[in-house]
């Protein structure tokens, strides 16, 4: 039976290694401190987040799949929460010998604007579990918003 081209096994390989190339780029050439005043997400492909209140609490939930609670750090850098870490690969596995590369691993860091109701920074709490991070904080009042309008698309 004819082997069919990589190509065609598989269409979306080609997708998982541009990306896994461009984060090892960033990782060999860019020192992310030097990013510290930018809200960039840097290797925005870990970390789906889900944000939400819950009474007076503003919650984040991110997904960090692979990742062990001591590769994970999470900062309170002036107005923002820096969520960075590191998912690891522990065994060494030639690229040649893949058939399929869906995985991820390699740096992370995901930040996140506080809102200036932040009742004390000191008071923010972080849990990681079953592969999410739950990062709580405490609100002194419900934002409020400025109410819900439709925006007309061009």
């Amino acid at each position: 039976m004819a082997r069919l081209p990589a190509i065609w096994r598989d269409p979306f390989s080609i997708t998982a290694r541009m990306s896994r190339l461009i984060d090892e780029l960033f990782r060999d050439f860019i020192d992310l401190s030097d990013f510290a005043d930018l809200d960039l997400d840097v290797f925005p492909g870990f970390g789906h987040t889900d944000i939400y209140l819950k009474d007076k609490t503003l919650v984040i939930e991110t997904e960090l799949p692979g990742a062990r609670k001591e590769d994970i750090q999470v900062r309170v850098e002036d107005n923002r929460l820096v969520i960075t870490g590191e998912v690891k690969r522990y065994e060494e596995i030639r690229d040649e010998n893949y058939i399929r590369m869906g995985r991820r691993y390699g740096a992370f860091r995901r930040v996140f604007p506080l809102p200036e109701e932040v009742e004390d920074k000191k008071a923010i709490r972080a849990k990681f579990e079953n592969g999410v991070l739950r990062v709580e904080i405490p609100l002194k009042r419900v934002p409020e918003t400025e109410g819900v309008f439709e925006v007309k698309i061009e």
